[in-house]
């Protein structure tokens, strides 16, 4: 039986309450205690505590008083919700929902339990339960429109378009007074009601509807681009045409306007002529407008190209446009428009040397304006000729020394000659010359780490980070979340071989996506109370596909590949077949450089903390002050340490094979995870995923040999069941094929291709091959064609993890053939 309190206490309780929510939690726990003397088994003040110590960090305090609290007052509502709150702190949602539940048993009127039930099912995407909780929170209380609203969301979420409309039909049936027409929630409840018809693809009431409302809403843009848009979608081409100019008389710079405008007057693709005088008549009408003149040279060809390029481009260099060549890059697929915009530079850079005009002061115009497009046209990957890039780029900078973007051009030269150090030292330099701008700051930076200068670039970053921020500048960069600076500096540090802090850097990653994805919870009501319903249903969307995010791949399959190579490690430790990661030598080096890595970047938090504290040696370090979250593991040793790397490596896997099941490289990743795992069919699915993708991808051709030889070997000793499918599913390689024959026949198909051969070669070994002639023919691959020195350092990672003798004079040749390569140094 509960225990009663006395008004006194009650008012005590109330108090707690107030202070909880206030997040005044030591007054919040001392009422607590008092009433605590008195009533030691009172459910709901042991229930609130534990909600208080919670918020202070005391996790498994706070649950372990939570689970006292409710086996002294089963029965209370109060205990139930704090115990589901508990939960959801830990992000046990499972859990949570059915706390939640539990104590709407017990108080079916709770509006705050029916609310954060709610919030937990959307975030979990329980649309039908959320449905029944919504229904639930309307009928409570009808009169507010953001209950009406949220449970037709409910319903398009589901899928349930139509209920979705009649429910929002209802509350404007139900309306007595009209509302005001500046009122913003019912402008959007209006407009998300039209997205919806239309998204039942019943184009014909959606425009009627929009008709309707066109006059009083709020969203003018909206209107016209629906508007357009429906009238496209029932071929009423002339008055989409029409809805079209309206919205280029708005803004003549937005790309699609043209093209739908194009598509609307009925002008075929071939008819160059028609489609370039629509952009002309823009351009005429708007002398300022950019798209105008540039989005024609996507489709005209031959001398219409070339005038058309001739023009956009002088107008652009007379100028000095810096984004010039980042405008007009897509179209250097087309190998004539490729060398026509080449020419049309030089032509253009002849004509100003000629004309003797003198360059004015520091301006990016003229003669530096071309220079700078001839050194980054060549200088991109479809027309690259790196020595004409860097006499473009040195001859730039003998006419503007003080200019940082071709110094930060020079940079990106020395990045793709492969001279890691060059490019940072060059694109310091070009930091130096605008100590202000920090995009050049953040550049000098991200070249630092490809250098492998951690600290150094810790240091460049901590000039534009929180002085105050306790923890230093990496501290304020975690909480800025700043992806690219932590997946940068894992890579490095997996380059300096420590893994420890590779592995935090990737965590910390994907900590930052688990914040973003829990940062809805701030919007399920947010966005509801202030009538942003549109927006609301592209973030929920959004958020379903948030983990497609090349910044989330990218660090996960950095640190799948640690976890796989821990993995590998410890089945192999002293490295005896062969298989471990470096020899025993240079093992010891990369712990040694670690090691020093470790203590600089410890020297430089250091350093960044005291000169915080002498910037502002007054700043109040009273209770006021948030207290800095201790880390009981800074270097990442107990990440290194883990003794289920395969597990942490389904971790980060997980996401990638649900939300990108077409990036060939996940697959391939999956593949190394489930195979060491043993799990077979799990294996074969990554595989015949990849095998859809791209069947002549090397690294596939050996993940089917591998998959192939580990079937032979093991399949007697699986289930019946999982052996039968196997049988049926992999039918890439049959059983009775000759594996060596037939990796021979992959290897003579792209004999040209570097990394083709990379992967046959391997596959050669894996089957037993001669040792010796495996790594003699790995060297031989350094005098193909086509080879880049990126997978000359590819095949020297490998060679010297195969401990070879060919390795130093593998290493010799390639520095005498890429002499600016600092791997090759």
């Amino acid at each position: 039986m509960p225990q009663p309190l006395s008004s006194k206490e009650n008012s005590l309780f109330r108090q707690v309450i107030r202070n909880y929510e206030d997040k005044q939690y030591k007054r919040g726990l001392k009422a607590a205690e008092q009433i605590l003397k008195k009533n030691p088994k009172h459910g709901d003040t042991m229930a609130m505590k534990a909600l208080i110590i919670n918020q202070q960090g005391k996790t498994e305090e706070a649950f372990a008083l939570g689970k006292e609290a409710l086996q002294a007052d089963m029965k209370s509502h109060i205990c139930w919700h704090v115990y589901g709150l508990l939960y959801r702190h830990q992000k046990n949602f499972e859990e949570a929902i059915k706390a939640y539940k539990f104590a709407l048993r017990l108080e079916p009127e709770s509006h705050q339990i029916q609310r954060d039930l709610a919030f937990l099912q959307i975030q979990m995407r329980d649309y039908q339960g959320y449905i029944q909780s919504r229904t639930a929170m309307l009928q409570a209380r009808p009169q507010l429109r953001q209950n009406w609203t949220a449970l037709a969301v409910a319903h398009h979420l589901a899928g349930n378009l139509a209920q979705a409309e009649k429910v929002l039909t209802t509350y404007e049936d139900s309306l007595k007074v009209p509302p005001s027409k500046t009122d913003y929630e019912n402008s959007e409840a209006v407009m998300y009601k039209n997205t919806i018809i239309a998204e039942m693809q019943d184009y014909q009431r959606a425009l009627d509807h929009l008709e309707s409302i066109a006059k009083t809403n709020l969203d003018r843009l909206a209107v016209l681009e629906y508007r357009a848009e429906y009238l496209s979608k029932l071929d009423r081409k002339d008055e989409a045409a029409n809805a079209y100019r309206a919205l280029l008389d708005r803004n003549p710079e937005h790309p699609d306007y043209y093209t739908k405008l194009v598509n609307s007057l009925d002008i075929g693709a071939d008819d160059y002529a028609a489609r370039k005088a629509v952009y002309d008549e823009y351009a005429e009408k708007n002398p300022r407008c950019d798209a105008a003149r540039r989005l024609p040279l996507d489709f005209l060809v031959g001398d219409s190209f070339r005038e058309a390029a001739q023009s956009y481009l002088a107008l652009m260099l007379d100028k000095g446009v810096p984004s010039t060549f980042a405008n007009l890059k897509h179209l250097y697929t087309d190998p004539f428009k490729r060398d026509t915009l080449g020419s049309l530079a030089h032509e253009y850079l002849d004509s100003k040397r000629a004309s003797n005009e003198n360059t004015n002061g520091d301006a990016l115009k003229g003669e530096p304006a071309a220079l700078y497009y001839l050194a980054q046209h060549y200088n991109y990957h479809l027309s690259r000729d790196l020595s004409k890039a860097m006499e473009y780029v040195n001859k730039g900078i003998e006419l503007l020394p003080d200019n940082v973007e071709f110094h930060m051009t020079k940079a990106r030269i020395w990045k793709h000659y492969g001279n890691s150090q060059k490019a940072s030292e060059t694109m310091d330099q070009a930091r130096k010359l605008d100590l202000k701008d920090r995009y050049i700051n953040t550049k000098a930076a991200k070249y630092q780490l490809r250098n492998n200068e951690n600290v150094a670039a810790l240091k460049t970053m901590g000039l534009f980070t929180r002085n105050e921020a306790p923890g230093g500048p990496l501290s304020d960069l975690l909480d800025m979340q700043s992806v690219w600076y932590l997946t940068e500096d894992g890579e490095a540090w997996v380059r300096s071989g420590n893994i420890g802090l590779a592995l935090k850097r990737f965590h910390a990653v994907y900590n930052i996506f688990e914040v973003w994805q829990e940062d809805q919870f701030d919007f399920h009501s947010f966005s509801l109370r202030k009538g942003q319903i549109r927006a609301y249903v592209d973030m929920i969307r959004w958020e379903d596909r948030i983990r497609e995010h090349p910044f989330y791949t990218r660090a996960a399959l950095g640190a799948i590949a640690i976890y796989v190579s821990l993995y590998d490690s410890s089945k192999a430790p002293n490295g005896v077949d062969g298989s471990a990661d470096t020899n025993g030598d240079e093992a010891a080096e990369r712990k040694k450089a670690a090691k020093k890595a470790k203590k600089e970047a410890q020297k430089a938090e250091r350093e960044a903390a005291e000169r915080a504290a002498k910037q502002d040696p007054n700043k109040s370090k009273g209770a006021s002050a948030e207290p800095a979250k201790k880390d009981d593991d800074p270097n990442g040793l107990k990440l290194a340490q883990t003794s289920e790397p395969l597990t942490e490596a389904t971790k980060f896997l997980a996401p990638i094979l649900q939300f990108s099941p077409k990036y060939i490289d996940g697959q391939i990743a999956g593949f190394e995870v489930f195979i060491r795992r043993e799990k077979y069919l799990l294996a074969l699915r990554s595989l015949n995923a990849a095998l859809a993708i791209d069947p002549e991808h090397p690294m596939v051709h050996e993940q089917v040999i591998r998959f192939r030889q580990a079937l032979n070997s093991k399949l007697e000793s699986l289930p019946p069941k999982v052996a039968e499918v196997l049988k049926s599913e992999f039918t890439t390689v049959d059983a009775s094929t000759d594996l060596k024959k037939f990796n021979a026949d992959f290897k003579e198909k792209h004999k040209d291709s570097p990394s083709h051969v990379i992967s046959a070669i391997q596959a050669e070994k894996l089957l037993g091959g001669d040792k010796k002639k495996a790594e003699k023919d790995l060297a031989g691959v350094l005098n193909l064609k086509g080879i880049q020195h990126d997978q000359a350092i590819e095949i020297l990672a490998l060679l010297k993890s195969w401990r070879s003798s060919e390795a130093d004079a593998f290493k010799e040749a390639a520095h005498e053939k890429w002499p600016e390569v600092t791997a090759f140094a």
